[in-house]
Formats: structure tokens, C-alpha cells, sequence
């Protein structure tokens, strides 16, 4: 017989799904690729909806990458690998595993007034480096805030599933907005000098200050050590104070809830879209992406010449331009120039070429 376990909010958990406030943390979406080489100052994403951000660096090279190496019940992963180590990590220097949370999905925490709520985070890690780590959430709206807790990695290259229960931040200031910006970030701290740890937060909610952002990191060794690695799944951050067993989703689910954020379409020869010929050397049509997404993307292509349209039978590689404007949330057109060779009125097909992709992204 099931035994059912109540939270704080006296909800009985094991009733109710979309409970993890967290996408895609079992790390089985990534539409991007499944390897990463990392760059310093940039968002590396490798995984959908997770990124590496590390600033300043100036020797560190290393890898993010979905895996197989997976705790029971989880199927990916996603790893650091670092291949060459930063030899000292500098005061202004940082690192973190990252996701951030839309706002309007944050409002039920209550931030900023005397019913907030708590949140609790759990998740697995395995790493070639033990000690002791931090994971925060920082909240940038109104008043910059942020709560930091610490936890231990116990046994080298071992899977362990770690327990964070964030305080209800009460403080003045504390509300989210009610938007599609960013709700919160939820870091896992990788490394961080100087400038980014000693400011005492790791008790719960408190002005923001840059001493406090990594607040408890007690190792750099990942970012330091040639060869090193850190694992990530399982990833669950949900309202109150129980950890509750890791809400599965299917992969189409899972999926879905990431295109709202990036979405990329790679072809092996796959139809775009249907368009007309405007002019002789003049192609539009309309893409409609697969899910709305939260903000008007950027579209980027992996080059010009990306997109092939047909007359009389024949294929024509559009040149020039990347081919899209009137970008919107659910569709952009695409415009192309070609050579003069069609007939304007005539219908035309829109297709990738093998090897090819566009992707749209809406990230935060």
C-alpha cells in the first residue's frame, strides 16, 4: 500500500503532477547537440535549459556534454569535463551550472510577503572532485536577493542524491514579477574567487551583494584540477519542505515545455514550408514554429545559402541574408533572394538541405 506524505502547504505530493518548477531535469532534451566545447564569458548551453557560465577565465578549457552515466531510474546526465585547469582561480573569477526560471511561474512562492513559501531542491551529483559545494537561487527583480545552502560530495566518481530546503523569502522587496522575464536563477557553484564568497548568506534570504553569490563554495577543484569531472540529473525544485521523488515526464512533455525557450529545426532534406515565388528572384512563405514561444526569438542558420526553393523541378539555393523577418512568437517568415529564375505567382516548396539547421531562441 502507497503511503501518501503531506507538505507544508498540506497537500498530499504523491497526488499531483507538474510539480517540479525545474524543465527538462533529468537532462534528456538537447536539441542543440550533445557536446559543448566550453568559451569563457558566454552561455554554454549543451542540454535544454541548462547552461555553464564561467567569467573571466584565462587558461581553463573543458567540455559540457549529455551522457549516458546515470543514476537507477535516469537515463542522461549531463558533465563537466575539464581538459585544461585554470591554475588558480582569480578574485574576479566564477563559475556556475545553471537554470533560470520564468517569473510567472515563480508566483505561487509569495516572495515578499508573510505567506511565502519554501522551496526544496534535490538532485544527483557524481564527481571526481569531493568537498564541499553550494547551490543558490538569486532573485533580480525589485530588490536583488539571493539565498545560498552548501552540501558535500562524500565519495569521488559515486552518484549521491543531495537535499536543499530554501527559506520563504519574506524580506521586503521580495516579490517576483508577474512577467515572462526572469523569475529566479538556480546555480549550482562550480568555482568563484575572492570577490563572490565570504558574505555570510548561507542562513537564508538577504540583499544581494557580490560576496554573496557563491556563498559557501569550499572547492574550486573541478575548474582546477586536469581531467576533473561533475555530473548533474535529477534536478527537482518544488514548493515546500519535502523533496519528493523525481516527477518523470515523457520525453514529448519534456520537450515541449523546452521549446518555449529554443527550437531548432535540422534537416535531412525536411520541408520548411510552403511559399510563393513574389517576384523572379524573390521567395516568401511562413514557418510556424511548434510550440509558442515565450518572447520573439533571434533566428540564427548554420550559414546563408541554407534553404532550398524549386521552379519547373529544379532546386535553388537562396543567397544572401539569413532569410527571415517579421519574426513573431508563433511563426517568422522567411524571404528569400534568389536567382531570377522563377515566376512570380507560382507556388514553391522550402526546403532544408541535408546538414543544415535554423534555430530560434527565446531563452532567458
Amino acid at each position: 500500500m502507497a503511503v501518501s506524505r503531506i507538505n507544508e502547504a498540506g497537500l498530499n505530493v504523491n497526488q499531483y503532477g507538474n510539480r517540479n518548477l525545474l524543465i527538462n531535469g533529468s537532462q534528456i532534451v538537447s536539441q542543440r547537440g550533445t557536446s559543448k566545447t566550453l568559451v569563457t564569458n558566454t552561455l554554454n548551453f549543451c542540454t535544454d535549459r541548462w547552461h555553464l557560465y564561467f567569467a573571466n577565465f584565462d587558461e581553463y578549457a573543458g567540455t559540457l556534454t549529455q551522457e549516458s552515466d546515470s543514476p537507477d531510474g535516469f537515463s542522461n546526465s549531463v558533465k563537466i569535463t575539464t581538459t585544461t585547469a585554470e591554475s588558480a582561480i582569480a578574485s574576479n573569477e566564477y563559475a556556475h551550472l545553471t537554470q533560470l526560471v520564468e517569473a510567472q511561474n515563480l508566483q505561487q512562492l509569495a516572495y515578499g510577503t508573510s505567506a511565502a513559501k519554501q522551496v526544496t531542491l534535490s538532485f544527483h551529483v557524481k564527481s571526481s572532485i569531493t568537498g564541499t559545494f553550494a547551490c543558490g537561487i538569486y532573485k533580480q527583480d525589485n530588490t536583488a536577493q539571493v539565498h545560498n545552502l552548501t552540501y558535500t560530495i562524500d565519495a569521488a566518481n559515486t552518484w549521491e542524491k543531495k537535499t536543499l530546503t530554501f527559506a520563504a523569502n519574506t524580506l521586503s522587496g521580495g516579490a517576483i514579477d508577474n512577467n515572462n522575464g526572469i523569475g529566479f536563477y538556480v546555480n549550482w557553484h562550480i568555482a568563484a574567487g575572492s570577490t563572490y564568497k565570504g558574505g555570510g548568506s548561507t542562513s537564508g534570504w538577504s540583499a544581494y551583494s557580490s560576496s554573496k553569490w557563491a556563498d559557501g563554495l569550499g572547492t574550486d577543484a573541478v575548474m582546477t584540477t586536469t581531467n576533473a569531472t561533475f555530473f548533474l540529473t535529477g534536478c527537482q525544485l518544488e514548493v515546500g519542505d519535502t523533496a519528493t521523488d523525481f516527477e518523470h515526464r515523457s520525453f514529448d512533455d519534456e520537450e515541449q515545455r523546452c521549446l518555449r525557450y529554443y527550437y531548432r529545426m535540422s534537416s535531412n532534406g525536411d520541408a520548411v514550408a510552403a511559399g510563393i515565388w513574389y517576384t523572379a528572384s524573390q521567395v516568401l512563405a511562413y514557418h510556424k514554429y511548434p510550440k509558442r514561444m515565450r518572447a520573439a526569438p533571434t533566428a540564427s542558420t548554420s550559414g546563408t545559402g541554407f534553404i532550398s526553393t524549386y521552379t519547373n523541378g529544379s532546386s535553388i539555393l537562396q543567397g544572401g541574408g539569413t532569410g527571415f523577418d517579421n519574426i513573431k512568437l508563433d511563426s517568422t517568415r522567411l524571404n528569400f533572394t534568389t536567382a531570377s529564375n522563377g515566376t512570380a505567382g507560382d507556388g514553391t516548396m522550402c526546403q532544408l538541405p541535408n546538414g543544415t539547421f535554423f534555430e530560434m531562441d527565446a531563452e532567458l
